[in-house]
């Protein structure tokens, strides 16, 4: 099957040709780890696209950028409350347990995948102060969510107050941050701030979004930077040529290539969507589509040549990505409205 009519995931998109320059353009002798140039210079290119200090490293996949930040907010007695779907309790096979060496995830219900004030309060207000449950230690949210949902600012807002108030660490899994900024639109800068708020810290997605092997852990704290350097390296994610990595993170940067790249996979998915019309199970605000499908349909999409994953029964997934062509999207489109 041509890449082109892949609708799997945006994991299967190739690497943007912009990346593989950049690698080689880093391809010299330089200091090892992450005290080279490139690698030296992300902190400044973050602080200046969210408007505010931080600290980004580079780690090789979005389950170690989760993890690592969480790390810093949460103790082995404690729990994190995140989404009954999130991707930290469905997707990274026991990994937050492992780091956080035990803590619990503390589930909460929530539409579309999104936490709410009164979602997490519903899970935490009943814990009693005491040594014998689990005290809840930070909140984990997803942007875009896992059902391609994306919160805006004033949600954001209310979350970050409302961790404020209970003492709360707020971390944000940001496979496909890009895809909600987009989706939030301004300039890059307008759209970053829109899609993070005020959140502790971010898992910064790019191997999504045309990226090969990179993803960044921004921390808005100087203390967790400074924990994360040292559980980074005792992880396992402390590369010898973290150069490769910071240059990818750089080229996504440039230009907004991120933020152009999810603006694209967007908007394909916008096509698709209109062509599902009532089909779709939930709205669609990023590049995500959760459609209604019989069996019989799927077989049918699939012999014309599509390929997507099943999402249990009578249900299937189909992602747009940097790289979706147009006439791919169209043709889609035209297969679903001849249903």
């Amino acid at each position: 099957m041509s890449q082109s009519r892949l609708f799997l995931s945006d994991n299967a998109a190739p690497v943007h040709p912009a990346l593989w320059e950049a690698m080689q353009r880093a391809d010299r002798a330089d200091n090892p780890y992450d005290g080279d140039a490139l690698s030296q210079g992300l902190d400044a290119r973050f602080a200046a696209l969210f408007g505010r200090e931080c600290a980004a490293l580079w780690v090789a996949t979005g389950t170690a950028a989760n993890c690592l930040a969480l790390a810093t907010m949460c103790a082995p007695h404690g729990g994190v409350v995140c989404h009954r779907e999130a991707h930290i309790e469905v997707d990274e096979g026991g990994a937050p347990g492992f780091f956080l060496h035990g803590a619990k995830l503390l589930l909460a219900e929530g539409e579309g995948a999104k936490l709410t004030p009164d979602d997490i309060a519903a899970v935490i207000d009943p814990i009693r102060d005491d040594v014998h449950q689990v005290q809840p230690h930070a909140i984990a949210i997803t942007q875009a969510s896992e059902y391609g949902r994306s919160y805006t600012p004033d949600e954001l807002a209310a979350l970050a107050a409302f961790a404020k108030a209970r003492r709360l660490g707020l971390h944000m899994d940001g496979a496909r941050f890009a895809n909600a900024a987009a989706f939030l639109g301004g300039s890059a800068q307008e759209a970053a701030r829109a899609a993070s708020g005020t959140v502790d810290s971010l898992a910064f997605g790019f191997i999504k979004n045309g990226g090969m092997g990179a993803e960044a852990v921004i921390l808005f704290d100087p203390e967790a930077a400074a924990q994360v350097r040292y559980r980074r390296k005792r992880a396992g994610h402390l590369q010898c040529k973290g150069r490769y990595l910071a240059a990818q993170i750089l080229a996504m940067l440039d230009n907004d290539l991120w933020l152009a790249n999810a603006a694209h996979a967007n908007a394909a998915a916008q096509e698709i969507a209109a062509a599902f019309g009532d089909r779709l199970m939930h709205p669609v605000e990023a590049n995500e589509l959760f459609v209604r499908l019989t069996d019989a349909e799927r077989d049918s999409l699939r012999a014309a040549g599509f390929s997507f994953y099943d999402w249990g029964a009578g249900a299937a997934r189909f992602v747009t990505a940097w790289n979706t062509r147009d006439d791919d999207a169209h043709a889609l489109a035209k297969a679903i409205a001849a249903l």
